[in-house]
């Protein structure tokens, strides 16, 4: 039997990695002058999320994020105790993660980035937090879909969970930065001291990921096997 302990480390490792190449692609990107340009910064955040629901999926259920550990409470999923303990070392491997990448990268002015999520010039905060509400609703009811639901198979959940990351970003990486993640927004955020429109973060990620999924469990009838800390 899996205890807390170990699931939340297994949280905290997988939202270290998220962040890490989440932030690390953008400074991969700086050199080449921007080359590698949204699809590649899209692509590497989705396979590093696939890679981490194989991973540690069959530990913690690899939610990475606040905003799926919440979602999850709020249908019964997921127990207040270990609700907490997951969003803390979910928030921990972000911060971790910044200050990693802030040690072993070059500290020149202009070649460094910890990847800080920042509104366009023409997004305003009530539609920073609604495009944030839009994209994590779609992510998190595709967890819902293709991870929580017993009638579906996981085979392909990582696959699928890491696409819609993906997708996302492409749609709204230059509007919000897309992040559908408050721990990966906080992280950058603290290192730097960089909180301009932070609340975007927490309040658009957490109202899409709940309403999705308490909009599939009602009018989907969800079905599980009572797996309360498991995607």
């Amino acid at each position: 039997m899996i205890n807390s302990i170990e699931k939340s480390l297994a949280e905290f490792i997988g939202t270290f990695a998220l962040v890490l190449v989440a932030a690390g692609s953008l400074n991969v990107n700086l050199p080449f002058h921007g080359s590698l340009g949204i699809f590649g910064i899209a692509a590497a955040c989705g396979i590093i999320v696939m890679i981490a629901v194989y991973a540690i999926g069959n530990i913690s259920g690899a939610h990475i994020n606040p905003a799926v550990t919440a979602s999850l409470f709020v249908t019964g999923q997921m127990e207040l105790k270990n609700t907490i303990y997951y969003i803390v070392s979910q928030l921990m491997g972000a911060i971790a993660a910044c200050l990693s990448l802030s040690y072993i990268l070059p500290s020149d002015a202009g070649k460094i980035s910890l990847g800080p999520t920042v509104l366009a010039s023409d997004v305003t905060f009530v539609t920073g937090i609604m495009i944030e509400a839009i994209l994590t609703f779609m992510l998190v009811f595709t967890i819902f879909g293709v991870a929580v639901d017993n009638r579906t198979s996981t085979k392909y959940a990582g696959v699928l969970i890491g696409a819609i990351v993906f997708l996302d970003i492409i749609v709204g990486g230059s509007l919000t930065g897309a992040s559908m993640n408050p721990a990966r927004t906080f992280g950058p955020a603290l290192v730097l001291g960089h909180w301009a429109d932070h609340l975007v973060y927490w309040i658009g990620p957490l109202a899409g990921g709940i309403l999705a999924a308490v909009f599939y469990t009602k009018l989907f009838s969800l079905k599980t096997d009572n797996r309360t800390d498991n995607v």
